[in-house]
């Protein structure tokens, strides 16, 4: 039986590296991770000594148009397909009022948060074809980008918030166009990464949030992928890691 190829984006820290660390944990699988830089991706160097031929480290920067190119002639020389991509890769940096926020923390967040997703999908979609009739293509995604629910959070991401919506609405726009593509958003809980971490300190009013460990939240999410589907009658759905629906 051939084995299920993935290809995880933002794989060097926190819910990427998580990501990889299950999946690689799996029987039959390879896992592709991507990162910025990979000489110092240690965490990865060491689940490849720990995993030969499940585990790769690749070189991705979102949305590098020809670092994306390369990992797909690098996947395609390995193995040939990719069966699920994760595009995990996403940034949150601004936290001021939206009267301050500066337009280029607006772009900045944007081309990683939206760009890096669209260029992803452009990059391996020939690949994802290659591998069945109902390849499935993931975005890490936040309750944040949430119109209903993200806009009432008493925490002021401005950038992060509106970047996330719109990869929401790039994610239901690829599930319409390709017939076979499972497209699916998964918001994978609050988590104690990096980056929450430094959500906390730099906004007080979200201080004594609770948070759940990247194990946990990564496990949901790893649950939701592998179950996910195409729904035909009405469209994807922003998935919680949990498995419950969040309105869009």
């Amino acid at each position: 039986m051939s084995p299920t190829v993935y290809l995880v984006s933002g794989a060097n820290r926190g819910i990427g590296l998580e990501l990889v660390t299950q999946l690689a944990a799996r029987d039959n699988v390879v896992v592709f991770a991507g990162a910025r830089n990979p000489s110092t991706a240690k965490d990865l160097h060491t689940l490849e000594s720990k995993y030969p031929g499940k585990v790769y480290t690749v070189k991705l920067t979102s949305p590098d148009v020809t670092d994306n190119k390369a990992v797909v002639a690098k996947i395609k020389e390995i193995v040939g397909r990719l069966d699920v991509v994760i595009c995990n890769a996403g940034i949150m940096n601004s936290f001021v009022p939206s009267e301050r926020v500066s337009l280029d923390d607006m772009r900045e967040t944007f081309e990683v948060n939206v760009l890096g997703p669209l260029v992803l999908f452009q990059a391996t979609y020939q690949l994802l074809k290659a591998s069945s009739d109902s390849p499935k293509f993931i975005l890490i995604a936040s309750a944040a980008g949430s119109v209903e629910v993200g806009t009432k959070f008493p925490v002021p991401f401005l950038p992060y918030g509106t970047t996330k919506a719109a990869a929401n609405w790039l994610m239901v726009k690829l599930h319409y166009e390709y017939p076979g593509l499972v497209s699916v958003p998964v918001h994978p809980g609050s988590v104690k990464t990096d980056m929450g971490t430094s959500a906390r300190e730099q906004v007080p009013e979200i201080a004594d949030a609770p948070m759940i460990t990247s194990e946990e939240g990564v496990k949901g999410v790893l649950s939701v992928i592998d179950s996910a589907k195409r729904d035909e009658v009405s469209g994807p759905k922003l998935m919680n890691y949990d498995g419950s629906i969040l309105p869009w």
